[in-house]
């Protein structure tokens, strides 16, 4: 139905949500299960990984080292792990797409290695901060150099013999995190990283899941050096982000009733859904259980009034991906809505605050930025229009849900960024709203 050739997605508003979905594997756990089972002294079968751009950019950049990996028809991956070491070097530059969380994750297991490498990415990637990974790595005794001082890509890793370290970083940032717990694993001591709010914990409950002592206290995380990483089977749940396009959607859709099966809830990513309560939705969690470390569980939600709200401090952290297509929640709801503490939004794939702002600007909703958020008055009605995704994923899928919500038809160029995290998104879409998504020729 929709080739990468096709540049436009027109977007419908074509009735309620009904039924059922069931969304692909989460991003994030894909790529800690994908680096993890690298580092294995064995096979590794993970089923429900993501097959998105950024999740086999991950893969490619392992193979690139020597690692072998296999993806079935029926979603398992089999990884061939070569153990904390037995990594080559690369003969060419790594190549990392769109992944942040790739190229941060990589930076810490790279640090180690006893050879030279080197990481890059799209025009995107190479225009986002990574000293908030450099500066702790270099302190353990890695040599990383890059663009402004090391602040932006290509990074040029030369691997050694790390020491432990205390961190105490500056930002709520799993990204950061990981990278640093990482690189702990090759090193022959204890490593602490300490946060000034919890951020997303999948690499900690990986750990655990998998046999890596971990161990927490409060905001602080340690991880002692190992020797090596047993293979494992993981299953990947649903990815929440994912679910909250659909969320939202089915909440603005009169007459909508849908639920969302087998989706992650850790507590870390979910935010989302503490934001829309506050806005006085009813969103049901039930059949909830632990799956490899992960709690899980089906969500129902109908179409519902909304008002609007305030966030910021911690709650921000949990739902930071979540913020694009919360706004447009926002938009719909009666009364303003104020989002703080959300800096972070403008080094992302693009700058999402000044993303958001122009382009709900066009569906005609009265919003204003601010240098760390976004201010919302409530109550619009939306009117369809053309819009840009900036190449940004779930800014895309954000302007997808305010076009199903709008007077008219939409227009979005450069849909297909939604290979990022959610390659199916179109067609999924389509296929629970027939007539919605018409991809356009140029």
């Amino acid at each position: 139905m929709v080739t990468d050739s096709l540049r436009r997605m027109r977007v419908d508003p074509v009735g309620p949500l009904k039924g059922e979905l069931t969304l692909p594997g989460d991003k994030s756990i894909t790529h800690r299960a994908i680096i993890l089972g690298s580092l294995t002294d064995g096979v590794t079968e993970i089923t429900g990984a993501l097959r998105s751009h950024d999740c086999r950019d991950t893969a490619k950049a392992f193979r690139s080292m020597g690692v072998a990996s296999e993806e079935a028809d029926d979603g398992r991956l089999q990884i061939h792990g070569v153990g904390l070491y037995g990594l080559k070097e690369p003969a060419e530059i790594l190549d990392l797409g769109n992944s942040g969380t790739t190229m941060r994750l990589l930076a810490g297991v790279l640090a180690a290695q006893p050879f030279f490498s080197v990481l890059t990415g799209d025009q995107y990637l190479r225009a986002r901060p990574m000293a908030r990974v450099v500066m702790p790595l270099r302190s353990m005794g890695a040599t990383i150099l890059g663009r402004a001082g090391g602040n932006l890509p290509p990074l040029a890793i030369k691997g050694t013999r790390l020491q432990a370290i205390d961190y105490v970083s500056p930002i709520a940032s799993a990204q950061v995190k990981s990278a640093i717990l990482l690189a702990g694993l090759f090193t022959d001591g204890e490593t602490t990283v300490t946060e000034p709010s919890l951020s997303r914990d999948h690499t900690e409950r990986m750990f655990e899941a998998i046999g890596i002592p971990i161990h927490r206290n409060g905001l602080s995380v340690r991880v002692d050096g190992i020797k090596k990483i047993s293979p494992f089977q993981m299953a990947i749940p649903g990815d929440f982000s994912a679910a909250a396009f659909f969320l939202v959607a089915a909440l603005a859709l009169p007459g909508s009733e849908l639920t969302l099966r087998e989706v992650g809830i850790n507590p870390t990513r979910t935010g989302l859904l503490d934001a829309l309560r506050s806005m006085g939705a009813v969103i049901e969690v039930s059949r909830q259980r632990i799956i490899c470390g992960e709690p899980v569980a089906d969500l129902h939600v109908r179409s519902q009034a909304l008002h609007g709200t305030e966030i910021a401090g911690a709650l921000i952290p949990r739902m930071v991906d979540e913020i694009p297509v919360f706004a447009v929640a926002a938009a719909l709801a009666a009364g303003p809505t104020t989002i703080r503490d959300a800096a972070e939004l403008r080094v992302k794939e693009v700058d999402r605050i000044a993303a958001i702002v122009e382009e709900l600007h066009g569906f005609g909703v009265q919003i204003e930025q601010r240098p760390d958020g976004l201010i919302i008055q409530g109550g619009a009605s939306l009117s369809g229009c053309h819009c840009d995704s900036w190449g940004d994923h779930r800014v895309a899928m954000a302007l997808a849900v305010a076009a199903l919500a709008a007077e008219g038809s939409t227009t979005i160029s450069d849909p297909f960024c939604v290979s990022s995290s959610f390659p199916d998104f179109w067609t999924r879409l389509d296929a629970a709203l027939p007539g919605a998504a018409v991809p356009l020729e140029t």
